[in-house]
C-alpha cells in the first residue's frame, strides 16, 4: 500500500472508531492530539473517565496488534500524561486505555482497559 493510501486508510479507520464512540455516548475530547511527548489518535470522553484510545489498522486483526510495541506504548503514557496535566483533578483524572483494532474490511475490535500504567 503506498504511503498516502495508507495514510487515508488510517484516517477512515480513525473516523470510524470516533463513531462507534460516539455512538457509545462519548465525547471527543481531541483527535490526534500532539505534544512534545507524542500523539494520540484519539482522546474520549465518557462522563469523568478520559479515553485514550490508540488506532491500530492492518490486513488482520493479529497484524494490527502485532505494531503496537514497548516504546509506542511509552510514547502514549508520556503523552497522555502531558494531557493530563490541562485537566481539573490533573493526574487524578479518571483514565482508561483503550486499542481500536481496524481490518481491511473496516470490521473493527475496541479492547476496552487495554493495558495499564
Amino acid at each position: 500500500m503506498s504511503g498516502y493510501v495508507s495514510y487515508r486508510a488510517g484516517l477512515a479507520a480513525e473516523d470510524g472508531v470516533e463513531a462507534h464512540y460516539r455512538q457509545t455516548g462519548h465525547k471527543v475530547a481531541a483527535r490526534r492530539w500532539r505534544c512534545a511527548a507524542g500523539e494520540i489518535d484519539l482522546i474520549m470522553r465518557a462522563d469523568e473517565t478520559v479515553v485514550f484510545v490508540e488506532v491500530k489498522r492492518a490486513k488482520d486483526f493479529d497484524r494490527a496488534v502485532a505494531r503496537l510495541g514497548t516504546r509506542q506504548l511509552d510514547r502514549i503514557y508520556r503523552a497522555a500524561s502531558v494531557f493530563l496535566g490541562t485537566e481539573p483533578k490533573g493526574q487524578d483524572t479518571d483514565t482508561r486505555f483503550d486499542v481500536a483494532l481496524v481490518n481491511e474490511t473496516g470490521a473493527m475490535r475496541v479492547i476496552e482497559n487495554a493495558y495499564m500504567t
